[in-house]
């Protein structure tokens, strides 16, 4: 069989698999116009620090994450939380692909750094991490200007530092394990509110390009 034959199969199933993947985002605006956009905002900018900015955020990492808020068939869910397992109830699977692949498609939210006196130690964990606690960089997973890496770890330039130091205290008193390998977990284990205060507000401060 000639290397032309092999090919034209391979085409056809990648052609297929590539249809089969194909998200409906137009399914998402009355979602997100009657559930996410009060918390979220129909932009994904959300306006409420205790509730995280949405828009140009990774696709593939908010499906994961309201995969994991929708409770299983045994009634539990990978991800706790109360508003968030109620909103998803009711999604399906491609639901929330939609969902994911709307925000995805807004522009990507901004912020500022508002607590000047912690501006070196955020930075300094943010590119050089603690050594001696071994903390490795925040930058080294979630780029140099917090631009995230698709489809493994989320963008957090811009993001609320208000709703960042809530996760990483999450993480650490176990209020959520669905990080991939507990690595959130252990490096939250490792640093105090103050370590995480100083490195939230620096992200907050962050502007990475979408």
């Amino acid at each position: 069989m000639t290397k032309r034959s092999l090919l034209l199969p391979l085409l056809l199933v990648a052609g297929s698999l590539q249809a089969q993947d194909t998200v409906d985002v137009a399914r998402a605006t009355p979602i997100v116009e009657s559930i996410c956009m009060a918390c979220h905002g129909t932009d994904g900018n959300s306006a409420l620090p205790d509730y995280p900015k949405l828009g140009g955020q990774f696709s593939e990492y908010l499906y994961k994450q309201l995969r994991d808020f929708k409770a299983a068939d045994d009634g539990s869910a990978v991800r706790q939380e109360p508003v968030m397992n109620a909103m998803v109830d009711a999604l399906s699977d491609e639901d929330m692909k939609a969902i994911a692949a709307y925000y995805a498609a807004q522009p990507a939210f901004t912020g500022e750094a508002t607590n000047l006196e912690t501006i070196e130690l955020g930075q300094k964990i943010w590119r050089g991490g603690i050594m001696e606690k071994g903390v490795p960089a925040c930058g080294s997973c979630h780029g140099p200007a917090g631009a995230g890496i698709p489809a493994q770890y989320p963008r957090l330039a811009g993001q609320h530092a208000q709703y960042m130091l809530k996760q990483l205290q999450a993480f650490r008193e176990g209020g959520r394990t669905n990080d991939p390998a507990q690595m959130m977990q252990t490096i939250a284990l490792k640093m105090t509110d103050a370590e995480m205060r100083a490195v939230a507000d620096y992200a907050a401060g962050l502007h990475a390009s979408q």
